[in-house]
Formats: structure tokens, sequence, C-alpha cells
């Protein structure tokens, strides 16, 4: 099993962080310890300059024993981080030294404390400070910075009568003072331990951060998806993947419920389609078993009614079975209309004209119960391509269902044609019932299932919905309890251009 995305996010993330923060731990210890190498050499320069300013005057007066004293005297001062003072001429020979044993000895003059000073064997007058400095590590490997200052001709030196230099003597030798480095390296030994922990710290932190964004916004998220797409997998389509926030896979979960409700609406109408088949099949073979006994029926109760005298108690009776033979029959008719559906006999149908037709069927009985109808009929309306006895049929199915559903007196239909997202005509069937049940909603297209109790077949909604579907059509419902029901049949516009036409 390979790592998990979630793993490698937080690895590549987190040595990224490592490395910066690292990186930038680095750079303020190396700022630091400049800083404190040149506060050191600043210091130890000006030391120097101290030292000079403070013998000259022995200098001047040829007092080597003052000089002597002077220099002995400042290398005593361990206390200021001092290691060594010294004092040698231009040939390299040491003159005056804090270490009285080195006094008389010759230093090479391209060695450490020289080679700055000399370019092509000749020293230079003036240098710059850190050009001047140096660092190296003693016997007992303290690191020392040693910076050399050297000591000009100056015309009082060769105009004086005691020891005059000749005037094109540039230098006439070099102070060295040596400093020790011990309490800056402590100091950044310090800072680096602080860095050090800093760094720790931030890269723990910046960690835990990561982790929790990724956590929070990654694992989460793609496990969400993960167990969602399981479920579906095992047959569970009511699964709902619920991802906070707005981003990619927010809309990836948005996405994922949206297929899932269309598989999920895809299953029942494919379950419906299969209903459907199964119960015609079964309708077709009953019906046609019954129909020939109920003719029998009808026709000798028939004969019975026309045979008994005016008057006879029995012919009411006998009125019962011819009326309910007769609804017998029609409940057969719908039965193997149902079962049997013919074949849409599309052409280019003008929607509004089937709807007067339709209105004309069942206009007597909306007045007969004083029902109010509202036509509201779009101008210049696309022709549909479709078959305009079976969408007759359906539009009087649906002004008989709503008149049955209102208050006779008080109820409200309204009939509307329109255009349908520029690709369906719509026909629009809307009363001011008492609305259909929550629960009674997925089982409005099945067969049999009616709201009506004895007063319907339950097959006028599911022979609607069979011609809707051999239409290429749509039906959308919307009810709410207590104010009524809108019920939309959406049939294709006769458009050769989107290869819709009669052939």
């Amino acid at each position: 099993m390979g790592t998990r995305i979630g793993t490698r996010l937080i690895l590549g993330a987190g040595l990224v962080s490592a490395l910066a923060i690292g990186l930038m731990a680095g750079l303020i210890m190396r700022s630091h310890n400049e800083g404190l190498i040149s506060q050191l050499t600043r210091n130890a320069n000006q030391l120097g300059e101290t030292i000079k300013s403070s013998t000259h005057y022995d200098m001047l007066e040829n007092r080597r024993e003052g000089l002597h004293r002077q220099i002995r005297t400042m290398g005593t001062l361990r206390g200021e981080g001092i290691r060594k003072v010294r004092l040698f001429n231009k040939e390299g020979r040491i003159m005056f030294s804090s270490d009285s044993g080195e006094i008389g000895t010759a230093v090479n003059k391209r060695g450490e404390a020289c080679y700055a000073c000399h370019a092509e064997g000749q020293p230079l007058e003036k240098l710059d400070v850190n050009a001047r400095a140096r660092v190296y590590r003693d016997a007992d490997g303290t690191r020392v910075l040693g910076i050399i200052n050297p000591i000009p001709n100056e015309p009082s030196c060769y105009t004086a009568e005691c020891h005059a230099h000749a005037a094109s003597q540039r230098v006439l030798g070099v102070l060295d003072v040596n400093v020790s480095m011990a309490e800056a390296d402590r100091e950044m030994a310090r800072a680096r331990q602080v860095m050090l922990g800093f760094a720790t710290l931030a890269i723990v932190c910046s960690s835990l951060i990561i982790w929790w964004l990724n956590r929070k916004l990654v694992v989460r998220p793609v496990e969400a998806l993960m167990e969602g797409t399981l479920r579906v997998a095992q047959g569970d389509l009511t699964t709902a993947i619920k991802v906070e926030g707005h981003h990619e896979l927010s809309h990836l979960a948005e996405a994922f419920n949206t297929m899932t409700s269309q598989i999920s609406e895809t299953r029942l109408q494919l379950t419906q389609a299969d209903k459907l088949a199964s119960v015609g099949r079964l309708a077709a073979g009953i019906a046609h078993e019954i129909n020939n006994p109920l003719t029998g029926v009808l026709t000798y109760a028939s004969l019975m009614a026309k045979r008994l005298p005016e008057g006879d108690p029995n012919a009411e009776d006998v009125d019962v079975i011819i009326r309910e033979t007769k609804r017998c029959r029609a409940i057969i008719k719908e039965l193997l209309d149902f079962a049997r559906p013919a074949p849409p006999s599309r052409k280019a149908t003008d929607l509004n004209e089937v709807c007067r037709h339709s209105l004309a069927v069942v206009m007597n009985q909306l007045s007969l119960n004083h029902i109010n109808l509202a036509l509201d009929l779009a101008q210049d309306l696309p022709e549909a391509y479709a078959d305009g006895n079976q969408i007759q049929q359906i539009a009087v199915n649906l002004l008989l269902n709503a008149a049955d559903v209102v208050e006779p007196e008080m109820g409200q239909i309204r009939l509307v044609t329109r255009v349908y997202d520029e690709a369906f005509v719509e026909l629009q069937v809307t009363d001011n019932g008492s609305g259909i049940a929550p629960e009674d909603l997925p089982h409005l297209f099945e067969p049999f299932f009616s709201t009506k109790g004895n007063r319907g077949t339950g097959l006028g909604l599911a022979v609607t919905w069979g011609i809707v579907e051999s239409h290429g059509g749509s039906i959308d419902v919307q009810t709410e309890l207590g104010k009524g029901t809108t019920f939309s049949i959406r049939i294709p516009i006769l458009n050769p251009e989107a290869g819709i036409s009669p052939s």
C-alpha cells in the first residue's frame, strides 16, 4: 500500500518549512556572529589607537623604559581580554612586547601578523580596519583576534633631534594588539543555542499547523469522499457528502452529491418503467380474460331491463348491475390503454389548440361544480413535436384530477402554456386544492396508486407518465399542503436543426 496523500503533503510541507526556518536561522546567526566580530574588531582597533596615543610622547623622547612599562602594563589587563601587545619595527623585529621572551625576535613580514600590510614587499601606510585584522588560535586553543596598527613617520618624528628618521620612510613600525575572543565565542554559543531552540520550536509549531490544516482541508474531505464512494458502490444512493468551505474538494463533493442524486433518480425511473412493464403485462392478461364475461353480463342485464315490466321492484337492481358493469368495462379500457400504449404519431402540434380541445371536453363538469378556470396561453408558441391526441389525453386527465381535488364553488384551476428552456413547450395545470402529502409524492406515478380513494383507478398519472416518456419530455410536480399543486408537462419543440423532426 502506497503512502497516503496526507502523509506526503505533511512530509513535503514539513521539509520545506524546516529548510526555510533552518536557512533563516543560519542567516540570522551569521549576521549576529559577523556583528560581534565587527564590534570586537572596532574595539581592538580603538584600543590600538589608545595605546599609540599613550606611548606617543615616550616614542618621541625615545624613552624605551617607559614604552616597556606601558606595553607590559597593557599585557597584564587579562580581565579586559587583552592577550598580548607588541611593537615591531619595519624590518619585523619585535622591539617591545608584553611577553618579554619574544623581544628581539623577528617576525615573518609575510606571516599572519604582517601579510595585510605589505604589497610587493613595501609596507602600506593606510589600510582598512578589517584588512588589518586576523583571527587565530593560541596554544590553549582559544581564538584570538589580532589587529595591526601601522605607526607612520610623522614630521615630529623625522625632524626631532633625538632620533630623527629619514622623511622618505613612511612607516616606522607596527603596533600589534591581540585580544581574546573567548567571551565573544561564548556569546555566539549562547546565541546559537537560543536560535536552535527557537528554530526547533518554530519547526514543531509549523509542523503542527501544517498537520492541522492538512487534516482539516485535505484528509477529512478525502476520507468523506472515499466513504461516500464506497457507500454508493454498495448501493446506498442516499449518501450525501458534506465538505465545509469553498474550495476544489467541496466542489468535488457537490458534484458527487449531484451525480448520486441523478443516479438515484435514474434508478427510480428504471424501477418505475420496470413496474409499468410488469403491471402492463399482467393487466393485459387480466383485461382480456375479464372483458368477455363482462360483455355477456352487460348484454343479459340489458335484456332483463327491457323485459321487466314498468314499476318492477327489481328494475333498480338491474340498473345497478348495468352501471357497475359499464364502470368495469371503462376500467378495463384504461388497463388496456396502459398495458398496450399506442406508439405516438408525432408531428407538428399546436399545444394551444390541444388545450382548447381539452377544455371543451371538461368544461361542462367544471361549470356544474362552479369551478373557475383561468386560461393563459402563450402567444406565438412554437409547435411541439408530439401526438396531439395523446397530449390531449394528458391535458384532460390533469384537468379532471384538478377538478376532483378542489372545493366546488371555491375551486380555481389555471391552465398555462409557455416556452421552457428554449427547447421545450410547457403545459401547466395548477389547482388550489389540498396539495399532495410528501410521503405520497414518490408513488404518484405508480400504477394503481391513487389519492382519491374509491373514486380513482390510479392509472391516469401512470398513463400520463408513459406518454410523456415516449415523447422524450419530462414531468415536474410542485405541491404545498393546503395551497395546491402544479403539474408541468414539457414536450420537445419541433426543431429540425436540433434533430427533432417528423422524419
